[in-house]
């Protein structure tokens, strides 16, 4: 017999509302599982758990802007080792010591995009709409992108 926790309802305003929909993983999230994500509590979801893949995450040169390590190394996990977004997200903020607000702030905000279109980005075969968006916001790396990505 499975023993539930005991559940509390709660208001938000709007802004923490289109918070938790921005990063919500469209038929698999609640708002609980969300706020989850966010806080550093010890009692996680197995499956957003860090994975041990510290040893094939790809590190890049100094010259390479920080943001876009951050995006490439979540792209090469998604690709590379087949874990979600979120999964991959998770990975590489305890990776780099960081929050995972931090790299998806990288990957949404200095994009322009919404999580709902990166998972889009990143249900591509062959990637192409994301290489061209990153190439064209960091061209002098476009031999790190392309290396990742192809």
């Amino acid at each position: 017999m499975t023993i539930l926790p005991k559940m509390h309802q709660i208001e938000v305003d709007e802004e923490v509302y289109k918070f938790l929909r921005e990063h919500a993983e469209p038929f698999k999230d609640t708002p609980n599982s969300v706020v989850k994500r966010f806080l550093p509590l010890d009692g996680g979801d197995v499956e957003t758990r860090s994975t041990d893949v510290d040893g094939s995450i790809p590190e890049f040169r100094p010259s390479v802007p920080y943001a876009l390590a951050q995006i490439l190394q979540v792209i090469f996990l998604v690709k590379n080792k087949g874990l979600n977004r979120v999964q991959a997200t998770r990975i590489i903020a305890n990776h780099r010591g960081i929050t995972t607000q931090a790299i998806i702030d990288k990957y949404c905000r200095q994009l322009g995009k919404k999580s709902y279109e990166i998972d889009e980005l990143l249900m591509e075969r062959d990637l192409s709409k994301f290489k061209s968006i990153l190439t064209s916001r960091f061209p002098r790396n476009s031999s790190e992108i392309a290396k990742i990505l192809d």
